[in-house]
């Protein structure tokens, strides 16, 4: 009687454990499930935005050049004679978004191909200023247009926005059928005409704006830390016509002065910003040098880039946290990132000292490879509360405001260009992997002494 007990008891103990496992089996599974719907939902969403922004760069085009209009107004009319002016940065930008889409199979390769190719006639032909192209020109005449009284000529820091997307369609296609590596070999004639060190002007910076009939009258040196470091590593890396070490040094990271001990929301700054003190700058700056330059891990003598990047963009978390004015639809899972961008009253560079109530959806968006769990909950935000007040045939639109119900249905290239980019860096790292291997690139960041998990 006594061993049937046991045997009993036994017998429960082991349904009872069995019972458990089961359980314990299930809960696993539905996580599992779960976990893959939300991977799967969030492959979509990152698709889908990706694929529709786009657009922009190819069913939009400039048709003569291939190229990226300046900005494309849905809701009403343009500045005058600006409809189909080009953008060099912004066209770079969307060269390395087709390298991303055909990757995707949002276009094939003969497509790409075939623009690719139409676009390298065209820059080949418009005028240039010793290698360098000018920020903008009328896409239909091929004529520059003018961004300012003395800005009428050549502007290296466009050109190397362009010239870092050169580098990525050569690396992309140097392998491929006949047409691809004739495209590649045009890609990197053009990169290598570049004279960066004519923009020196005989000094150890490098200057933005060269023109022929004003010189450098601009007189605009270019220093850290800003939207421009892929200047200086373009210029170091330049196989014809580089700059030398010296002019890193002293002109981009101030000879030391780079780095700053300054925070924000107990968060370090680690660079100097070009802005008024105690400010940091627009996320742009964290955005247009490292669609190609991978910034994890990058680090010089002075500064970690990797940390720079990723801190600015949690210092906008952080302030939308604090949401210091009270603004409608802020917050780390809702609305954040400032940047310049369209604004209420006009163009504004947006930051966290110049905050207008206005939210620029590229400003997070791009920055997904820093905080993923922030972009991905902001994106999501934008559909399902604000949906078509900020979607369009393009993606979202260039700016917004919850609290001034303000919703232009408008775009610029410079802020569509870089979410398709980066968007793509976060899931495959496609455009950072082209870019870091270039030989020339490795060879110029070993130059300036940089470090990172990319240099061979």
């Amino acid at each position: 009687m006594k061993i049937q007990t046991l045997t009993l008891g036994f017998l429960i103990v082991q349904l009872s454990l069995s019972s458990c496992q089961n359980q314990i089996q299930e809960k696993q599974k539905t996580v599992k499930d779960s976990t893959e719907q939300i991977n799967q939902s969030t492959d979509s969403l990152l698709t889908k935005i990706q694929s529709q922004t786009f657009q922009y760069f190819w069913e939009a085009a400039e048709p003569t050049s291939g190229l990226a209009r300046e900005r494309i107004h849905i809701d009403g009319e343009y500045p005058q004679n600006d409809q189909n002016v080009i953008t060099i940065g912004g066209s770079g930008f969307g060269i390395m978004g087709m390298v991303v889409a055909m990757e995707r199979g949002f276009i094939s390769k003969e497509e790409g191909t075939e623009r690719l190719s139409k676009i390298m006639e065209y820059l080949k032909k418009i005028e240039r200023f010793e290698g360098a192209w000018s920020h903008w020109y009328f896409g239909d005449t091929g004529k520059v247009k003018a961004f300012s009284e003395k800005d009428n000529g050549g502007d290296i820091v466009e050109t190397a926005f362009l010239a870092q997307a050169l580098i990525v369609v050569r690396e992309y296609f140097k392998s491929g059928n006949n047409q691809q590596k004739i495209v590649a070999k045009a890609a990197d004639d053009l990169w290598k005409e570049i004279n960066w060190k004519h923009y020196t002007n005989g000094q150890n910076v490098l200057y933005w704006h060269w023109s022929k009939t004003h010189g450098f009258g601009m007189n605009h040196a270019i220093q850290g830390f800003d939207e421009c470091l892929i200047t200086y590593v373009l210029a170091a890396s330049s196989p014809s016509h580089a700059i030398d070490t010296a002019v890193y040094n002293q002109g981009w990271a101030r000879s030391g002065q780079i780095k700053s001990d300054l925070k924000k929301f107990d968060i370090p700054i680690s660079a100097k910003h070009n802005a008024k003190p105690g400010e940091v700058g627009p996320l742009f700056w964290s955005h247009y040098s490292f669609l190609g330059l991978d910034p994890i891990g990058l680090k010089d003598a002075y500064v970690d880039y990797g940390e720079i990047v990723k801190n600015h963009t949690k210092i906008n978390i952080a302030y939308s946290a604090a949401n210091p004015n009270g603004y409608k639809g802020y917050g780390p899972d809702k609305g954040w990132g400032w940047t310049a961008s369209y604004s209420i009253a006009g163009y504004d560079a947006h930051h966290p000292d110049n905050d207008k109530s206005v939210i620029s959806p590229t400003a997070a968006l791009s920055s997904i490879p820093y905080t993923p769990k922030e972009s991905i909950a902001f994106a999501n935000y934008l559909f399902k509360q604000l949906g078509d007040k900020v979607w369009g045939k393009y993606g979202f639109y260039d700016a917004y405001s919850e609290t001034e119900n303000w919703y232009p249905q408008r775009y610029l290239a410079i802020d569509q260009g870089p979410i398709v980019v980066m968007i793509e860096n976060y899931r495959t790292g496609l455009i950072w992997k082209l870019f870091m291997q270039a030989d020339e690139i490795q060879q110029g960041l070993k130059k300036l002494g940089f470090t990172s998990p990319d240099i061979k």
